[in-house]
């Protein structure tokens, strides 16, 4: 219960800059994406295709991401997604935020009354 409540909250705001962080050495597909974000949290955050994939789009829209369909020999079609010359640019400024907001929350959340 309490890892699909953090999973749930974490994922609200957290999204872009996960997938922004895997996208960092090289193209993916959304399935390999949401694997490694799970795998990478300890299983503490997982997506969901009905969830994955509008923010994919959402980042694309956005020009911080391009996907690409890409087909192989025996295997079916897949979309691969890599960050843009904008997302590369988006990204170090998203996790000063969130490191920021995270020694914000420590700060309030943490020290006695």
């Amino acid at each position: 219960m309490v890892a699909t409540v953090l999973g749930s909250e974490l994922k609200k705001g957290t999204s872009e800059v996960l997938i922004l962080s895997i996208l960092e050495n090289r193209p993916r597909h959304g399935y390999e994406i949401a694997k490694l974000i799970e795998q990478r949290s300890g299983g503490l955050v997982d997506f969901h295709v009905a969830s994955l994939y509008p923010m994919l789009y959402r980042l694309e829209r956005r020009g911080w991401i391009e996907g690409k369909w890409v087909e192989k020999a025996g295997q079916r079609r897949r979309r691969f997604y890599k960050l843009t010359a904008m997302g590369r640019k988006a990204l170090p400024e998203q996790r000063r935020s969130w490191r920021e907001l995270i020694r914000v929350m420590e700060k309030v959340a943490l020290s006695g009354s």
